[in-house]
C-alpha cells in the first residue's frame, strides 16, 4: 500500500475490491448451501448477498465507464445472481398486475369534471383498471420468465461456484497488475 492511505486505496481499487467481496459471499454461499440450505447461516448470506449484489449493480451501472468491460460484466453478471438468488418463486407478475389494478381504480377515480367522467362510474371503472392490470399481467409474466430463465441457471450451485472463482482470481490478477482475467488469458493489455 505505500504511502497510500486506506481511503485512496479503496477509491483507487473499486472494482477489485467488489470483485473481491462478491466472490467470498458467493463462495460462502454455496458452502452453507451445501451443508445446510435450511440454516440461519445461509439465510443470513443470502441476505447478504441481496445487498451487496445490489451494491454491485448500482456500483457497476455509475461507474462502468472508468472500469473494464470484462471485469464490469462480470460485476454485472455476480451481482444479479445473488439478487436474485433468493426471489425464485415469487410471482412479481401477479403483484404487480394488482398494483397496477389498485393505482388505476384510484387514478380513474380522480377524472371526476372531465371528459372522462364517465368512466369514474363502479362498472366502466372496474373493467378499465382489470385491463389494464392484464396488460401489465402480461408484460411482466414475460419480463419475469426471461428474469427466470437466468436465474435458474444463475442459481445453479456449480455455476455460482465458478462465478465465485473467476471473481476471486479476477480480483486478485488485477490487485497484481495483470488487469483482467480476460487480459491474462489472451495476453491483451
Amino acid at each position: 500500500m505505500g504511502n497510500e492511505s486506506a481511503t485512496d486505496f479503496i477509491y483507487n481499487h473499486v472494482p477489485e475490491l467488489i470483485l473481491l467481496v462478491g466472490g467470498i459471499i458467493a463462495l460462502f454461499i454455496v458452502y452453507t448451501y451445501l451443508k445446510d440450505d435450511s440454516s440461519k447461516k445461509y439465510k443470513f448470506l443470502i441476505v447478504l448477498g441481496v445487498i451487496f449484489g445490489a451494491l454491485m449493480i448500482f456500483l457497476s451501472i455509475s461507474s462502468y465507464t472508468a472500469w473494464k468491460m470484462f471485469p464490469s460484466v462480470v460485476i454485472v453478471i455476480t451481482g444479479f445472481t445473488l439478487v436474485i438468488r433468493p426471489f425464485r418463486e415469487v410471482h412479481f407478475a401477479v403483484i404487480g398486475a394488482l398494483l397496477v389494478m389498485v393505482l388505476a381504480y384510484i387514478f380513474i377515480g380522480s377524472l371526476a369534471g372531465t371528459p372522462l367522467e364517465f368512466m369514474t362510474e363502479q362498472w366502466p371503472r372496474l373493467i378499465v383498471a382489470f385491463v389494464l392490470g392484464a396488460i401489465a399481467y402480461m408484460i411482466l409474466h414475460f419480463a419475469e420468465a426471461i428474469v427466470k430463465l437466468f436465474g435458474k441457471l444463475f442459481n445453479w450451485w456449480p455455476f455460482l461456484l465458478l462465478l465465485a472463482l473467476i471473481c476471486i482470481v479476477e480480483s486478485i490478477l488485477m490487485f497484481l497488475g495483470y488487469g483482467s482475467l480476460y487480459d491474462f488469458v489472451t495476453g491483451g493489455n
